[in-house]
């Protein structure tokens, strides 16, 4: 199991300097590598068949094909799970897909076929939670995982879905999800909340009773259950999900590229959400400074019920 610790919202670099950083990605030009200089963390593979480009930082790929960029979480063997490194490099991949102008939709989903991403690596993330390195998890209060892209973005859910991995997902536009997929925030089990934007976004985006049982319970729902609440817009076999998300950016890239930025623009920067997720990080510092932050991933850890005392 993985994913008390609702992941890190990633700290949202200049673009400028992540465009620089991913450089080479431009559909048919075939793609100069980047300089060693700007790409310590990154391993250039360079264009495959048809003209494709990719980038790679190890565990998070990002690959430009007929103005689609695909985003990819690449840690299979640990669920997708997020590491703060994991977290700077998608936070890089998606600001260099909002500066292409040759990208005009972007699809995020999760290597392997067994889970999208199953949220925050704990091996990592709870020595330094209860070290007290609370500022991991919200280095900017105010931006969450993709609130800075105004490209239509959307979710390829290829298996679990849970804690910062459904954070994550929350920031996407249009959400494709295999019919083995399970959604859920379990923070509140562990003595947490979620610190990716969740108490903001969910409840904007489904019906009220169905954002608190995530987020009060801790359960975990399967794909038909979250279609039914709108958390999804369809469910498709599993075999058939990263296909069908990008069908689904291609009819995108198939209208007016202002038009479709600036809809998503006007819609994003309507909700007003930066204060909000303030908000959020504000209060979430006392849940993470509490005696029940330390005792529950130390319970989870060592596969026993917690001893929480409220505070």
């Amino acid at each position: 199991m993985r994913g008390p610790a609702g992941c890190c919202s990633p700290r949202q670099s200049d673009a400028r300097s992540d465009h620089a950083r991913w450089s080479g990605l431009r559909h048919g030009d075939g793609g100069a590598a980047p300089s060693v200089a700007t790409t310590t963390a990154l391993r250039w593979c360079g264009p495959t068949k048809g003209g494709r480009t990719i980038v790679s930082a190890g565990d998070v790929t990002y690959a430009v094909e007929d103005g689609v960029a695909v985003l990819t979480l690449d840690r299979p063997d640990s669920h997708n799970a997020l590491t703060v490194h994991m977290v700077q490099r998608f936070a890089e991949a998606s600001a260099a897909a909002q500066a292409d102008d040759s990208v005009r939709a972007v699809v995020v989903t999760g290597a392997g076929e067994k889970a999208f991403c199953a949220g925050g690596d704990l091996a990592e993330l709870i020595p330094r939670l209860t070290a007290g390195e609370v500022e991991i998890l919200t280095p900017d209060p105010a931006k969450r995982f993709l609130s800075d892209v105004f490209k239509p973005v959307i979710a390829a859910v290829n298996g679990i879905c849970v804690a910062g991995g459904l954070e994550l997902m929350l920031g996407t536009d249009l959400r494709i999800a295999a019919d083995t997929a399970v959604f859920g925030l379990p923070e509140v089990r562990w003595g947490l909340i979620p610190g990716g934007g969740s108490h903001v976004r969910l409840p904007q985006q489904v019906p009220w009773a169905f954002a608190m049982q995530l987020l009060l319970t801790g359960d975990h729902v399967p794909a038909e259950r979250a279609h039914a609440a709108w958390l999804v817009n369809e469910v498709v076999p599993r075999a058939e999900v990263l296909d069908r998300a990008l069908a689904v950016a291609q009819g995108i890239v198939r209208n007016g590229p202002l038009a479709v930025r600036t809809a998503k623009e006007i819609a994003v920067r309507a909700l007003q959400n930066e204060p909000r997720f303030a908000l959020e990080a504000a209060l979430n510092q006392r849940v993470l400074t509490s005696h029940d932050a330390t005792e529950g991933p130390r319970a989870f850890v060592e596969k026993r019920d917690p001893q929480f005392r409220g505070a």
